[in-house]
């Protein structure tokens, strides 16, 4: 407390005046008549009677207000915590990455961001944020205080992975609407591996402050996990030695080196158990077989028992289909009995499917129904029966596909089947005494995805391609091209299912591609991509996508499609359910869909292995961080005022309004003692 006019204190001499009032006052005697003095005895009066304080509650309210307006003039004030007069922004951001599991991180990071927006000015605006998978923003900029305290108790830890580069990136964004300074406060256990490959990616502008309180510091405790689990989404026979197999790699973050115990469990029932030696901070394979399935879909894991600090990632989770072999419906020219046998062999050379190729020609597909194959394959065929036309495209359009190779004859007909468009010339290589090869290829696309492509374009680079037809790609997409630019694989989508052109034939005519070992691996991932059994089971990872209806299908035109999560709830609501065209992953477990086209589907989900390593950034590397911020603020673990100015606040209006009720009080006591004088006795 203080004064902002301290020399009005010399005021408080005027106390003296209601003291010299009530004690100092005239002493008055009344003369009264006596016949004679004779008899009395000569003595001194005493005035120290007459100087004693009088009517002391009337004397204390005199004292009190002349006190209280000495105070008013001089202006008393307190300090308070200065308000937001810097139009600063606090921004709480709180981490809810899975790794926020272990121990009793997100309990301890929630409870000081509590604390941090408890320490803020009831004026100042503040905003709530959750960081995991995603950047979720719980509120926007306000300054009601118990609807952000309900925002930031309403968090839950989530099963995603933690990324500071995304985090960097929505800030800056952030920071071009919200006009003013941001005072960053992130609670997190500030995961090394959450760290982007660029470290410019978490830089900050300059008008955010970040303060970092970490909730994970030292060393980091030891954890096992399952780092990876490789299994048969679908499988027809389990005796079966090439496909009837588990392999799941058991792997050590900051751990020594020990033996474990895995077991595999099917439909919660553990089938086997295994131990393993993991190397000090390594990995160890282990392997399962045979895979004993029933009909249906088995909800499965591998799992590692004994637990550690960190129980949530010591199993993966996967789906296995078992199913008799799907048919695949193969379709070729009456002169064309090459194309069947190779592509028959490399479905029979694929590791992971299973089909059955029955192959007919075209003029025999009068009566079949394309409904009850996995997908048709049309091999040079550009005359088809209309009965099977029609049926094929309504198959189509329902969600069913079609892989179509265009050979020599195509070039001779203006139509291609169920495509829509027309060749419009043919490239004759071997006719020019030249070849060409393959020069872009999409990667990313399932049918042709590779992780690793190399120098040789994934084996690409080495197919010789003597004959393609051109076509107008339209709305198509080109998958590959050859080295003039000529597209050698397109897709289209048709309703809910999928149109896939191949420019060239199957068989060694029109090219060498069926003598590759890249040939095996295409027709193996074209046959699960078109079959759709790769959505259907298997696993994935949280905060992926599944595509639940065709994105180019109007909307409301298909049925609807149904969700049930890891906890057994819808989390798509009726009109969601009408139109939406894909669902994020967001939890981990077993979620259960139907797709547009009537399919079902059951699919394990496991967090990003990356949040099982609980290895701490740097210290040197936080406070890089923290630097790079608009202020270079150093990190803090303890809860302070957003704004570290005070103001002062004046309390002039409450010691007048004292005074008032003080003066009053004085006026009616002292109207009792206005009467006449009377003696003292």
């Amino acid at each position: 407390m203080g004064f902002l006019a301290p020399w009005f204190m010399g005021g408080l001499a005027a106390l003296s005046v209601p003291v010299f009032v009530h004690l100092l006052r005239k002493h008055i005697s009344i003369p009264r008549p006596v016949s004679s003095l004779m008899f009395f005895e000569r003595g001194t009066q005493s005035s120290t009677r007459h100087r004693r304080l009088r009517y002391l509650l009337l004397f204390a309210l005199r004292f009190a207000l002349l006190l209280l307006v000495v105070l008013a003039f001089a202006n008393p004030f307190v300090r308070r915590a200065a308000a937001d007069t810097n139009g600063r922004t606090l921004l709480i951001v709180l981490d809810n990455s899975f790794s926020m599991r272990a121990g009793t991180r997100f309990a301890d990071a929630k409870q000081k961001a509590l604390a941090q927006l408890a320490a803020k000015t009831h004026s100042q605006k503040a905003q709530i944020m959750a960081f995991g998978g995603q950047l979720e923003v719980m509120t926007q900029p306000i300054d009601d205080d118990a609807q952000l305290r309900a925002a930031l108790e309403s968090i839950q830890p989530g099963d995603g992975h933690a990324n500071f580069g995304e985090l960097g990136r929505a800030i800056r964004t952030m920071s071009e609407t919200v006009h003013g300074p941001i005072d960053l406060h992130l609670f997190s256990d500030m995961q090394h591996s959450a760290m982007p490959a660029n470290f410019a990616d978490m830089v900050l502008p300059g008008n955010v402050t970040l303060r970092l309180h970490p909730v994970a510091e030292g060393v980091a405790p030891p954890n096992w996990t399952v780092e990876s689990v490789d299994a048969p989404a679908e499988l027809s026979d389990p005796k079966d030695p090439k496909r009837s197999r588990v392999q799941a790699v058991v792997a050590g973050f900051g751990t020594p080196a020990a033996s474990k115990s895995v077991s595999l469990l099917v439909n919660g029932k553990v089938i086997a158990s295994k131990k393993v030696d993991v190397p000090a901070n390594g990995r160890a394979t282990v392997e399962f077989a045979p895979l004993d399935v029933g009909y249906g879909f088995n909800r499965c894991a591998v799992r590692i028992e004994g637990g550690d600090t960190f129980p949530a990632d010591d199993a993966g989770d996967f789906v296995v289909r078992r199913s008799d072999p799907e048919r695949i419906l193969f379709v070729h020219a009456a002169g064309d009995p090459r194309s069947a046998l190779y592509f028959d062999a490399a479905l029979q050379a694929a590791a992971h499917a299973s089909f059955v190729l029955q192959s007919v020609a075209a003029e025999q597909a009068t009566d079949l129904d394309p409904s009850k194959y996995a997908f048709v394959v049309l091999s040079d065929t550009v005359v088809l029966p209309s009965i099977f036309e029609h049926a094929l495209a309504q198959n189509v359009a329902k969600g069913g596909s079609v892989l179509i190779a265009l050979g020599t004859d195509a070039a001779h007909h203006a139509q291609i089947p169920l495509w829509g468009g027309s060749a419009k010339d043919a490239h004759d290589y071997a006719r020019s005494g030249s070849v060409a090869t393959v020069g872009q290829v999409d990667f990313n696309y399932p049918a042709l995805e590779q992780e690793n492509p190399g120098r040789d374009n994934g084996g690409w680079a080495e197919v010789k391609v003597f004959y393609t037809v051109v076509v107008d790609p339209a709305q198509a997409r080109v998958e590959a091209r050859l080295t003039d630019g000529t597209p050698l694989l397109l897709e289209k989508q048709m309703g809910e299912g999928h149109l896939l052109l191949l420019t060239s034939g199957l068989e060694n005519l029109t090219n060498d591609l069926p003598l590759h070992p890249v040939f095996v691996a295409f027709v193996d991932q074209t046959a699960r991509y078109l079959s759709g059994s790769e959505r259907l089971s298997g696993s994935r990872l949280v905060d992926s996508f599944v595509a639940l209806r065709a994105a180019a299908d109007p909307v409301g035109s298909v049925a609807n499609v149904e969700v049930i999560d890891p906890d057994g709830r819808r989390p798509l609501s009726l009109s969601e359910a009408r139109t939406v065209e894909s669902f994020r992953l967001q939890r981990a477990g077993y979620y259960q869909i139907r797709f547009a086209d009537g399919r079902d589907a059951v699919i394990g989900v496991n967090p990003d292995r990356r949040e099982s390593d609980l290895e701490p950034m740097a210290q040197d590397v936080q406070q890089l961080w923290s630097g790079s911020s608009g202020s270079g603020a150093t990190q803090t673990t303890d809860a302070v005022p957003v704004e570290g100015k005070t103001r002062p606040v004046s309390l002039w209006w409450y010691v007048m309004l004292f005074a008032l009720v003080v003066a009053l009080a004085e006026t009616a006591l002292a109207s009792g003692y206005m009467g006449t004088q009377r003696e003292e006795v």
